[in-house]
């Protein structure tokens, strides 16, 4: 396994693989890297010749300074884990690598970025599109791998693969959850031992409302999860949403003829987690 720090390393080591006719699969990532992010890869492994991980903090998409100031780096044990799980090549690029200049491009992805992350945290899709742009650019993947626990920004990222026409299959894989449920994610690892212990209930209240959804009108299942998830002194609602898996618009009822996704945020203290869950 390679570990390179430039574009330019990068792009000395990919073109051997091109010209064996091996596919390349990448795995964007923020590193603090669980099983959750090893799915993908070994996902990518399996379907690829040759698989890239990028491991990178973009401060772009952060609408909050102490939400990326607190953000886990570890690096050493990303590497660690990359190599154990058998990838080939980590772009690990410092901030002047990926923005030698401020990254000016807006971007307009429509109600997709009017509703839930989009609407809570201005700025922040625009920022993952700016970020996972530059790395397409730089990899110049066949396929890039993507968790669906960040299930907005997947719709987002195929949206700029649409707009910008690039030769990118963007490929969404499940959740990975911990034994007691709990969505994996990096930001976990900054939960203090009472609020790791609460989050579970998140999981819990989600897979509560889809066996309620046949049986109940949209007012009260949002009203279920409201009062299940604020019951816990350690956590607070910050939204609830069932959408149309295509558009991600709110659904008007239950009774929709849509796919429906439905979609949380919650914090725990000071940690802001999402989780999300298929209803119909």
């Amino acid at each position: 396994m390679k570990v390179v720090k430039t574009i330019k390393e990068l792009r000395q080591l990919l073109p051997e693989g091109k010209s064996k006719g091996k596919t390349v699969g990448f795995v964007p990532t923020m590193g603090a890297l669980h099983r959750g992010h090893l799915s993908l890869v070994q996902r990518c492994k399996k379907e690829c010749g040759a698989t890239v991980v990028s491991v990178f903090v973009n401060p772009t998409q952060f609408n909050d300074k102490a939400d990326l100031e607190r953000y886990p780096r570890t690096l050493e044990a990303d590497v660690q884990l990359l190599q154990a799980a058998g990838c080939d090549v980590v772009f690990a690029p410092d901030e002047r690598e990926i923005y030698p200049s401020p990254d000016t491009r807006v971007f307009d992805f429509g109600l997709l970025e009017k509703v839930m992350e989009g609407e809570r945290r201005p700025g922040h899709f625009n920022g993952v599109a700016q970020v996972v742009s530059r790395l397409f650019d730089a990899v110049k993947p066949d396929c890039a791998y993507f968790g669906e626990k960040d299930f907005q920004q997947v719709a987002i990222v195929r949206e700029m693969v649409r707009q910008l026409e690039l030769p990118v299959e963007i490929v969404r894989c499940p959740i990975v959850r911990e034994p007691d449920g709990l969505a994996m994610s990096s930001r976990n690892a900054l939960l203090t031992p009472e609020k790791r212990a609460a989050a579970p209930l998140i999981a819990k209240t989600l897979f509560a409302a889809v066996d309620k959804v046949c049986s109940v009108d949209l007012p009260t299942l949002k009203q279920f999860v409201a009062d299940a998830i604020n019951a816990s002194e350690h956590l607070r609602l910050d939204y609830f949403e069932v959408v149309c898996a295509r558009t991600l618009q709110p659904v008007a009822s239950l009774n929709d003829d849509c796919s429906k996704q439905a979609c949380i945020a919650v914090y725990a203290g000071e940690i802001r987690l999402i989780d999300n869950v298929r209803l119909t």
